[in-house]
C-alpha cells in the first residue's frame, strides 16, 4: 500500500476486533465469547470456521475479560453437548446445536430477572431509522439494544466486513453472528457495552454546535455572502454555511452528459473565484460543507476528468465516463485524491453526503452509503483529527460517522411531532448527533406558528441546521414571517449559540458513551411514567425538554406539552416557573418560548448575549442557576484543531452556604482567555439585602470577574427565594385569552384572593371558562411559589 492510500484506506482508529482467547468457548460449529457481563456474542457455523474481522457493528472484541463459570453438559468430552455460562449479571444456557429457541436461552438474574429465547420477536425499545425522506408523520425503527424486559439481540450475520488493513470484506455463508446484550434496565450499563465494542461516537467541532444555514437554492457567491451579512445585521449568529447542490455544474452540464445531479467542478457563472468565496466564509467565523450526489461518478466534463482517468488506467481522449463504484480500491483512492482533496484545499471543511440510491453495490452485503460514510471519515481525520462527515444513518455503527442527515423532511404537524421522539430513541442504539430539516423540507402548507414550533425544537436537538427546498415560497430567513414568529425565530437562533458552551462540554461527553439526547426513561429506567412521553426528552445532564409539537389553542393562544417530570424540583430557565416532579403535567406556552425545565441544583453555562462565535471559547458567560439544591457543572472546552488538549472548570453551587464558586482551570489552560466576566443568574428572588446586578420577576444577577488561574466565588447574604407568585402569569394568560370577559374577571377575582392554592383551583371550578383556559391558570396556579420549599 503506498503512502497516498494510508489515510482513506486503513483500519477505524481503535479497531481491535479479535477476542481475547479467555473470554471464547468453543463448539466444533459454535463460538460464544463473553464480551462483558451481560453481552454475549453467539455464533454458529456450518462449516466450522469462525469470523474475526472487524464488522460494521463490532471493531472491537478485544476488551476486558468479564468474571464468569463454564459448566459443560452433555458430551463434553467429545467437544460436543452444550454449555451454561453464568456472569454476574446473566446466565446463558445452550444445547450445542443449530439454534433454537428451545436450545439457546439467555436469562438475566437479580432485580431485573428475565429471559430471552433465540428467535423471539424482538421487544426492544426502537433505535431510529435511515431517513424520514417523504416520511408525513410516524414511520417504523430500526432495532436498538435497550428493552423493558432487559435482553435484546443484535444480528450481525449480514453485515459486511473489514480486512485487517481496512479494506472491504465479505462473510463466508452458512455463518451466523449475534450479540445478546442482557442488562435488564441498567441501561447505561448496556450502553457502555455497545460502545466498548462498537466505538465511540465522534467528537464534535465545537463550531458544528452553532446554527447552520441550509437552502436549496441556486445561490451564487455574491448572494450568498450578501445573505450572511443580513444575518449579521439581524444579529442571527450561524456557524456552518451549507451549499447545496448548486455549487457544481448543473444546468450547465452539456446534454450528451445527462443530468446534473452529480457534479465535482465549481459552477463559474456563480461561482467565479470559489477560493476567495470559500476564505470570505471562514473570515465571519463560518465552516463549509458541500453537497455530494456521487451516483453518476465522473463525466468528461469535470474539472478533474483527467486526472482521475489517468488513476483508473482510462485515455482520457476517449471521453469514457468513470462509474462510481465505491467497492474498486482503485476508484475510491481516485474519490479522494483527485475529486475531494483539491476542493478542500480550496477551503471546503467538510462534506454532505446525500445519498439516495439504495444499499446495494458490486458486492453482496456491501451497503454503498456504509463505505461513504466510513471512508469519508477516515479521509477527513486524516491529519490526526476526530474528521467530520454529514450523511444519512447506515445501521448499527453509524455512529463513528458524526453528523446524521435525516433526509428530506415533509412540512408538516406530523412531521415535527415524530422528529422529538425519533432524535431521543437514537440514543438507544447509541446514535447522538441526528440533523433534522428544520422548518420542513419538502410539499406541506405556509404555517407561520409550525415554522417557529420547529426551529424552537431546533434550538434543542443535536444539531440545528434550517434548511428547505428549491421553492421561492419555502423560507426560514426569520424576516419573511410576520413580527410575532420573526422575534421568536430570532432569539431561539440566538439562544441556541449561548448554549455552545454547555452543548461542547456535552460533546465530550457523549463521545465517552452518553448522548446530548436521551429519552426520559434513560434516567428512570423503572418508572412506568417515563415510557409514556416520548416527546420529553433529557438534554445533556441539566435540562430536560418538551418541544411543542402541535397548534396552539384558539382560545389561549398558547401551545402545550404533556411531560412527566422526575423526582425533584424543576425550573423553566425561560418562565422562572418551578414544578414540583414525579408527577404529569401540561405545559402551556406562547409563541415567544418553549417549555425548557432546568433541574434543581442544576448549573447551565451560557455564552454571554454579545458572545456568538461558536468557533472561540467565550470570554464573558452567564450561569443560570437552580438553586433549590446544591449542585455542580464541570465545563470542558478545546480549540479547534485539538479538542484532545482540554480545559476544565468547575463550577459549584453550595445552596447550604449560599456560595457559587468559579473553580480554577485546570488542565490545558492555554485555550482559555487568562481573565473572564461571569454573570450568575439565580432563578429566583433574593434574600433580603442582596446586592444584585440585574434584576427580574423571575431572577436575580451578581456579576465576578475571575482569573482562569486562580478562579474566585461569590457568597449570597442569604439563600435564594425559590418559586414564582403565579398571580402576574395569570394575569397575562387572562388578558391575552380569546374568551369571555365577564369571566375572566370572575377567574382573576378568585386569584387574587389570599387563598391556598388547592382552595383557589378548586373555586375555579364554578366560573365558566374555556376548559383549555381553565388549564393554563391551574398549570400556574399549581406550580410552587415563594416559600412553598
Amino acid at each position: 500500500m503506498t503512502e497516498t492510500t494510508l489515510p482513506t484506506i486503513r483500519p477505524f482508529p481503535g479497531s481491535d476486533p479479535v477476542a481475547d482467547p479467555a473470554a471464547v468457548v468453543t463448539g466444533e460449529h459454535w463460538r460464544i465469547t463473553v464480551l462483558d457481563a451481560g453481552t454475549f456474542r453467539i455464533e454458529w457455523s456450518d462449516d466450522g470456521g469462525f469470523e474475526d474481522r472487524a464488522s460494521t457493528f463490532a471493531i472491537r472484541r478485544r476488551v476486558p475479560v468479564p468474571a464468569f463459570t463454564t459448566e459443560r453438559v452433555g458430551a463434553a468430552a467429545e467437544g460436543a453437548g452444550g454449555i451454561v455460562i453464568t456472569t454476574e449479571r446473566a446466565r446463558l444456557r445452550y444445547d450445542g446445536g443449530p439454534f433454537s429457541p428451545s436450545g439457546l436461552v439467555v436469562e438475566t438474574t437479580g432485580p431485573d430477572a428475565n429471559r430471552w429465547r433465540w428467535g423471539q420477536e424482538p421487544r426492544d425499545l426502537g433505535g431510529t431509522g435511515r431517513t424520514l425522506d417523504d416520511v408525513d408523520g410516524r414511520m417504523p425503527l430500526e432495532p436498538g439494544i435497550l428493552a423493558r424486559d432487559g435482553i435484546t439481540a443484535l444480528d450481525d450475520s449480514e453485515s459486511f466486513l473489514f480486512e485487517d488493513d481496512g479494506w472491504i470484506g465479505t462473510r463466508v455463508p452458512g455463518r451466523r453472528d449475534v450479540t445478546v446484550f442482557a442488562y435488564g434496565r441498567d441501561f447505561d450499563a448496556a450502553l457502555r457495552a455497545f460502545h466498548q465494542v462498537s466505538g465511540a461516537p465522534t467528537r464534535l467541532p465545537r463550531w458544528a454546535l452553532g446554527n447552520w444555514w441550509s437552502r436549496y437554492h441556486p445561490y451564487s457567491d455574491t448572494s450568498y455572502l450578501e445573505l450572511m451579512d443580513r444575518f449579521a445585521e439581524e444579529r442571527l449568529p450561524f456557524s456552518v454555511a451549507v451549499i447545496d447542490m448548486d455549487w457544481h455544474r448543473v444546468d450547465s452540464v452539456p446534454p450528451q452528459f445527462g443530468d446534473g445531479w452529480t457534479g465535482y467542478s465549481w459552477e463559474p457563472s456563480l461561482f467565479p473565484d470559489p477560493v476567495a468565496f470559500l476564505a470570505e466564509l471562514h473570515r465571519r467565523g463560518m465552516r463549509t460543507t458541500l453537497n455530494l450526489h456521487p451516483a453518476d461518478g465522473v463525466r468528461a466534463f469535470e474539472d478533474a476528468y483527467v486526472a482521475v482517468a489517468e488513476a483508473m488506467g482510462v485515455d482520457p481522449a476517449t471521453g469514457q465516463p468513470i462509474p462510481f463504484d465505491p467497492t474498486d480500491r482503485r476508484f475510491l483512492q481516485a474519490y479522494f485524491d483527485q475529486l475531494h482533496r483539491p476542493l478542500e484545499a480550496q477551503g471546503v471543511d467538510f462534506w454532505w453526503i446525500d445519498w439516495q440510491q439504495g444499499s446495494e453495490s458490486g458486492l453482496p452485503g456491501v451497503d454503498p452509503l456504509w463505505l461513504l460514510n466510513h471512508f469519508h471519515l477516515l479521509d477527513s481525520a486524516r491529519a490526526g483529527d476526530q474528521g467530520m462527515t454529514f450523511s444519512r444513518y447506515a445501521g448499527p455503527g453509524s455512529h463513528r460517522y458524526a453528523v446524521g442527515f435525516s433526509g428530506d423532511a415533509v412540512v408538516s404537524w406530523a412531521s415535527l411531532a415524530f422528529q422529538p421522539e425519533f432524535t431521543a430513541t437514537a440514543a438507544n442504539i447509541g446514535y447522538p448527533w441526528w440533523s433534522h430539516d428544520i422548518g420542513g423540507h419538502t410539499r406541506g402548507v405556509r404555517d407561520d406558528e409550525l415554522a417557529t414550533r420547529w426551529v424552537q425544537f431546533g434550538v434543542f436537538s443535536p444539531i440545528m441546521r434550517l434548511h428547505s427546498a428549491n421553492n421561492p415560497f419555502i423560507r426560514k430567513e426569520p424576516w419573511v414571517f410576520p413580527a410575532e414568529a420573526r422575534t421568536a425565530m430570532g432569539e431561539a437562533l440566538r439562544f441556541r449559540h449561548r448554549l455552545v458552551p454547555y452543548l461542547h462540554t456535552m460533546n465530550h461527553r457523549t463521545a465517552e458513551g452518553t448522548a446530548l439526547v436521551r429519552p426520559l426513561y434513560h434516567l428512570e429506567p423503572r418508572r412506568d411514567e417515563a415510557y409514556r412521553v416520548p416527546n420529553t426528552y433529557a438534554f445533556g445532564s441539566e435540562l430536560l425538554v418538551a418541544p411543542i409539537v402541535a397548534p396552539r389553542d384558539p382560545v389561549t393562544l398558547h401551545g402545550s406539552a404533556r411531560a412527566w417530570l422526575p423526582p425533584g424540583t424543576w425550573t423553566d430557565v425561560f418562565t422562572g416557573t418551578v414544578y414540583a416532579g414525579d408527577r404529569f403535567v401540561d405545559l402551556h406556552r406562547t409563541l415567544d418560548t418553549v417549555p425548557v425545565l432546568l433541574r434543581d441544583g442544576g448549573v447551565l453555562p451560557l455564552a454571554a448575549e454579545d458572545e456568538l462565535d461558536a468557533t472561540a471559547n467565550p470570554t464573558a458567560f452567564e450561569v443560570l442557576v437552580a438553586p433549590g439544591a446544591s449542585g455542580s457543572f464541570t465545563l470542558v472546552e478545546d480549540q479547534e484543531g485539538d479538542t484532545d488538549r482540554t480545559a476544565s472548570t468547575r463550577l459549584t453551587w453550595d445552596a447550604a452556604l449560599a456560595e457559587f464558586r468559579v473553580h480554577a482551570t485546570t488542565g490545558a489552560i492555554d485555550v482559555v482567555p487568562a481573565r473572564r466576566d461571569w454573570r450568575i443568574t439565580f432563578l429566583a428572588a433574593p434574600a433580603d439585602g442582596q446586592v444584585v446586578a440585574a434584576r427580574g420577576a423571575d431572577r436575580f444577577s451578581v456579576d465576578l470577574t475571575v482569573d482562569a488561574a486562580t478562579g474566585g466565588a461569590v457568597t449570597l447574604t442569604g439563600p435564594p427565594v425559590v418559586g414564582v407568585d403565579a398571580r402576574e402569569a395569570v394575569r397575562r394568560a387572562l388578558e391575552r385569552a380569546q374568551a369571555g370577559n365577564a369571566e375572566k374577571l370572575a377567574a382573576w377575582e378568585i386569584v387574587s384572593k389570599d387563598l391556598p392554592r388547592a382552595d383557589g383551583i378548586v373555586e375555579l371550578g364554578t366560573v365558566d371558562l374555556p376548559e383549555s383556559l381553565r388549564a393554563v391558570v391551574v398549570e400556574l396556579l399549581g406550580s410552587v411559589h415563594p416559600g412553598e420549599r
